[in-house]
Formats: C-alpha cells, sequence, structure tokens
C-alpha cells in the first residue's frame, strides 16, 4: 500500500474522515475504521483481503460487517454494495 494510501486509512481510522465523506449517510452512521471496512467489502474483497490491507485479524472484520450490515439496513454485500455506490 502506498504511503499515502496508508496515512489517509490511519487517519480515518483516528477519526478524521476525509472531505469525499460529506453528506454521505454512510459516513454519518458508521465509524471511520467501518466505512473504510464497508467500502473495500463493497468492492468485492474477502474478509481475509480486507484484513491483510487494515493489518487486522479476518475475525475482526467480520465482527465490524456484523454491525455494519444493520447499521445499513441490509443483508448482503451486494446490496452493501449498492448503498454505498456513488449517486
Amino acid at each position: 500500500m502506498p504511503r499515502a494510501e496508508l496515512a489517509a486509512a490511519e487517519l480515518r481510522a483516528a477519526g478524521l474522515a476525509d472531505a469525499t465523506d460529506s453528506g454521505d449517510t454512510a459516513a454519518q452512521v458508521l465509524s471511520p475504521q467501518q466505512l473504510t471496512i464497508a467500502r473495500l467489502a463493497a468492492q468485492g474483497l474477502t474478509n481475509r483481503a480486507i484484513a491483510e490491507r487494515l493489518h487486522l485479524s479476518p475475525r475482526t472484520v467480520a465482527s465490524h460487517l456484523y454491525q455494519i450490515f444493520p447499521k445499513l439496513d441490509v443483508t448482503s454485500r451486494a446490496q452493501l454494495a449498492e448503498k454505498l455506490a456513488p449517486r
């Protein structure tokens, strides 16, 4: 992962959302870490791939997704992708 991406991911995890999140419903109800995980899952990455990219365990990713789905009122990754798609 390039340094700029890593720095941006660390800032989001620390609670500093980037400017592209303004007005985004998901950004309003999810923590920065949850939003990052939701976006990666919506791109089709597996829990293992997300975990490797974010230096987490796959179980931690699964736990975040378990919390994310009801917050966004979705039941599948396909619905998650639709919900996070740019309008």
